[in-house]
């Protein structure tokens, strides 16, 4: 997890202008400070995150996931393609008029440590991408035979884009436990992180890999 340090966060509107001018909030607890860019993107050193604000994400998520900084797109695009294009590239999903500027930090806190965080209309467009891409129903129950009941529900959440600390809170768990369950599903899922964890689970673990 982050240190207790507040984190700095780059907005970077492709068109328009940033549409929360309040935020981040003097009292929010996790974010800073917000810098403006504009295109072509310089980040810079001491940025944590990128929040891309566009209609079409795709050319520049390119462009900015070759710098190395997590990156969150807000977008009004709500179709399955869009949405598993920006989720393939492990980047969160925030649809305009779908989540409210709480949700935007807990993404932004959930990206820097490797969390994908999808707003509810994006969870929905992901899960039928999902559904439709599955080769094997069979195939898919057998893997998530392979979990403890536990493990199963822990999976339920995360795949509606709940990082740890809110998983804990519904399952009355810390946050602690969470990630230790978390690392046994990804040893046993044979996944790379929750973004590979959530595929497989979803049936559609190619989808990450086109």
């Amino acid at each position: 997890m982050h240190s207790s340090r507040k984190l700095s966060v780059a907005l970077a509107c492709a068109e328009g202008a940033w549409p929360h001018p309040g935020w981040p909030a003097p009292d929010d607890p996790y974010v800073e400070r917000a810098l403006h860019l504009r295109p072509p993107y310089t980040v810079p050193e001491d940025v944590d995150v990128v929040v891309l604000r566009c209609d079409d994400p795709s050319e520049p998520l390119r462009e900015l996931s070759a710098i190395g900084v997590p990156v969150i797109v807000v977008s009004p695009r709500r179709d399955t393609a869009t949405v598993l294009e920006v989720f393939r590239g492990g980047a969160g999903y925030l649809i305009e008029g779908d989540y409210c500027t709480c949700m935007l930090s807990s993404a932004v806190v959930g990206a820097t440590v490797g969390h994908t965080y999808l707003s509810p209309a994006a969870c929905a467009a992901l899960s039928e991408g999902a559904r439709r891409a599955s080769t094997g129903d069979a195939a898919t129950e057998r893997l998530r035979g392979m979990l403890s009941p536990r493990e199963r529900q822990i999976m339920e959440l995360l795949s509606t884009g709940l990082g740890a600390q809110e998983i804990g809170l519904r399952l009355r768990l810390s946050e602690k436990t969470v990630r230790n369950n978390l690392s046994n599903i990804y040893a046993k899922l044979d996944a790379r992180g929750s973004t590979d964890a959530v595929l497989r689970w979803l049936g559609a673990a190619s989808v990450l890999r086109i």
